[in-house]
């Protein structure tokens, strides 16, 4: 590989997940409708949690906030991948992949952060539920969606400085349907140690530490969950946290999934389709799991629809 001169019309080369061309129109035709899908889901519930005034609670906030992320996750990966198979074109700018790293981990972090913040709304919810509302008040719900903005800003914009700092090569061929971090760097002419140690460093902490607050606050809910006497109190408790659980398990899991396929298989193209799981599937299927066994979720949408309570 020889070195490119500059980045002033550098590009790269987005491979995706086939390059079959009977497969292409397939391709195109699902991720459109999965994109579609995720968007008036995920838009559903804003507007459900806007219109509704007995979902103006913490938990729905947080929610809605959640919602509005994963449109921006996929937006920012989706949309690109649809034009390429569109016109048959795999570039994407110097630019365009630079931006798309920085919000595909921005987007990606805050879901990691709100999910956090849920767990800890259910422990309160759950653990200290007289004192609820004077703990979860719109002050501190604010505040914790604003430093989640803001590390997870700050984190984005650190990593894209630092694949700015890198010179690129001719050979630009990512064996993926977007620009991943690991996949640009890997690419690079000048040397990318330092870049791999913020990475592992920062992932790292980013990753372990929402995943233990996580943890504990579940330790502390299903402790308080088995002090309760009868058997309807313990559902009743465990019900208000099941779909969270849920969209946890499909997040970390699929996340895991990923990490571990890259682990142990060198086939860039079988991590890129289990990248589909945690980019696509994961932000379609949660207004899913939020609204099928959600009695007030699924009543806010009958009256935003117009069908009644």
């Amino acid at each position: 590989m020889e070195p490119g001169n500059g980045t002033q019309g550098l590009e790269f080369l987005l491979l995706g997940l086939s390059e079959n061309l009977e497969l292409q129109p397939f391709l195109f035709g699902l991720f459109l409708t999965m994109y579609l899908v995720t968007v008036l889901g995920n838009l559903l519930i804003i507007l459900a949690t806007i219109a509704d005034s007995h979902l103006h609670t913490p938990m729905y906030f947080f929610l809605s906030n959640l919602s509005f992320v994963d449109i921006c996750f996929t937006s920012t990966i989706i949309p690109k991948m649809l034009v390429n198979i569109q016109t048959q074109s795999k570039a994407i700018t110097y630019a365009g992949c630079i931006t798309q790293i920085h919000f595909f981990i921005l987007f990606g972090g805050l879901d990691d952060f709100l999910l956090t913040v849920m767990a800890y709304d259910r422990l309160v919810a759950i653990c200290h539920p007289l004192h609820y509302i004077v703990i979860m008040n719109r002050r501190l719900c604010g505040l914790l969606v604003l430093v989640s903005w803001v590390v997870t800003v700050s984190y984005a914009l650190l990593q894209s400085l630092m694949v700015l700092r890198l010179s690129f090569c001719t050979d630009l061929e990512i064996p993926h349907f977007f620009c991943e971090l690991n996949q640009v760097i890997q690419h690079a002419c000048s040397d990318t140690f330092l870049n791999e140690v913020v990475i592992y460093i920062a992932s790292f902490l980013l990753a372990v530490g929402p995943l233990t607050g996580i943890l504990y606050s579940y330790c502390k809910i299903v402790s308080s969950i088995r002090a309760i006497s009868s058997a309807q109190g313990k559902y009743k408790a465990f019900s208000t946290c099941a779909s969270h659980l849920s969209v946890v398990s499909l997040f970390y899991g699929t996340s895991l999934g990923v990490y571990l396929s890259s682990a142990v298989t060198q086939n860039s193209h079988s991590i890129a389709t289990a990248s589909v799981m945690y980019t696509v599937v994961t932000p379609m299927l949660n207004p899913f799991i939020y609204s099928l066994r959600n009695k007030d979720i699924k009543s806010a949408l009958r009256t935003l629809c117009g069908t009644g309570r």
